[in-house]
């Protein structure tokens, strides 16, 4: 790794997202109540404490019965108790004998099947079955979910809502889950200025801060906010100041002589070391990765649609290692072109794009007319962006093309 003054030589996606990841090494783990793990990643496996159900339990409200008194029906059972959930009858059942039972109340021992109550007809302490249901009908072995001593839940899973509700079911009240990575966001350039403020002639008001929050918060970090640094090193270099004890420090922009060269010159010369400063994409060429003192740094694009890209592209997995979430696979998605496409150049292209179902349900994507990287609104409105490789010959509708998919789970 180079220092602030480092080669600009452009280099591949795939390569800039191996070099950013051989900087970042995954958080320590803390523990945390299971009410609160949701969205957390998992940093061991989660072992049951206890079976589920304990104990074998009716599946249906109904007369718990034996199913050697029910071969010819109907049946007259005389009923010797009633076992609401929470309860249990306490005895063996006989024969000529039923329990009024319910839903998740412990099957009495004798019983080997469960008559609903749609099937009978009580009179008083007897009930006539109408209609016999074979042995073990109805009733939930125990263990029929998960036994104790199961690991159900696995190290680098991060946690839904249903994973939350199955720990809690397996008695596990503390999970210990990796700790949530603090991002510093380091916005520069004396243009910008946040919204509602006082906006000069020559400024335009800056969403790439707010944005890039909301990616963080959205992929598991707790985004912390550096006011704008102006195009003024030592400015710059006093509010950098703000990241130490951050996990990952993001900086967007640079200044107007060239993307960069402010945070390269002045942070270069207080502990900021590159390994590479541009990559052969579009939108986002002006990508930057090295280290700030001890902090792993990625300097986005000040564009704000290269910056969100670049986000999706490089942050995400960054923010997904850190957490030790367990690595998702390589291939992304396909969709079918919903239109043609010209030859690319050496870059690779990341075009925003609309899809749709075409009449076989297959998906459609439809790259939109202009790709201009200041328009915001294009990639607020897109599904997706379509990947064209460096080189790519002209792609005719109809082709498969490979998607990157947006929306919730792109947290964009």
């Amino acid at each position: 790794m180079s220092n602030g003054s480092a080669k600009p030589g452009m280099i591949a996606v795939d390569e800039a997202k191996r070099r950013l990841l051989t900087l970042i090494e995954k958080l320590g783990a803390e523990q945390v109540a299971v009410s609160e793990a949701a969205g957390r990643v998992l940093a061991e496996d989660v072992v049951a404490r206890r079976t589920q159900p304990p104990f074998p339990a009716s599946a249906m409200d109904g007369y718990a019965a034996r199913s050697a008194d029910l071969k010819a029906v109907p049946a007259t059972l005389k009923v010797v108790g009633s076992v609401p959930a929470g309860q249990a009858y306490g005895k063996t059942l006989k024969p000529g004998e039923a329990v009024r039972i319910f839903t998740g109340a412990p099957v009495p021992d004798g019983a080997d099947c469960i008559v609903i109550q749609e099937d009978t007809q009580r009179d008083g302490d007897t009930v006539v079955v109408k209609d016999a249901p074979s042995p073990g009908r109805y009733i939930r072995p125990a263990g029929l979910d998960f036994r104790a001593g199961d690991a159900i839940l696995k190290a680098g899973r991060r946690l839904s809502a249903r994973d939350v509700g199955l720990a809690a079911a397996m008695n596990r009240p503390w999970l210990l889950v990796h700790r949530r990575p603090r991002v510093a966001i380091l916005p520069t350039g004396d243009e910008v200025v946040l919204p509602g403020d006082p906006i000069g002639a020559n400024q335009i008001v800056s969403s790439n801060g707010i944005a890039l929050a909301a990616f963080i918060a959205g992929e598991g970090g707790v985004p912390v906010q550096l006011p704008i640094a102006p195009d003024k090193a030592d400015a710059l270099r006093a509010i950098a100041e703000g990241a130490t004890g951050a996990d990952l420090l993001l900086t967007t922009g640079g200044a107007s002589v060239g993307e960069h060269d402010l945070v390269r010159s002045a942070l270069g010369s207080s502990g900021l070391s590159l390994d590479f400063w541009t990559v052969a994409m579009r939108p986002g060429k002006p990508l930057m990765v090295g280290k700030y003192r001890a902090t792993p740094m990625i300097g986005l694009p000040g564009n704000p649609v290269s910056a969100l890209v670049c986000a999706l592209l490089f942050v995400r997995p960054a923010l997904a290692k850190l957490q030790g979430l367990a690595e998702a696979g390589a291939t992304n998605p396909t969709a079918r072109l919903a239109k043609d496409l010209p030859a690319n150049d050496r870059r690779q292209d990341y075009l925003r794009a609309m899809l749709t179902r075409g009449a076989d349900g297959t998906l459609e994507a439809t790259p939109f007319d202009k790709q201009d990287s200041s328009m915001m609104s294009l990639l607020a409105r897109a599904d997706c962006l379509v990947v064209r490789p460096p080189n790519a010959p002209a792609a005719k509708k109809g082709a498969l093309v490979e998607i990157v998919p947006l929306g919730p789970n792109a947290a964009l």
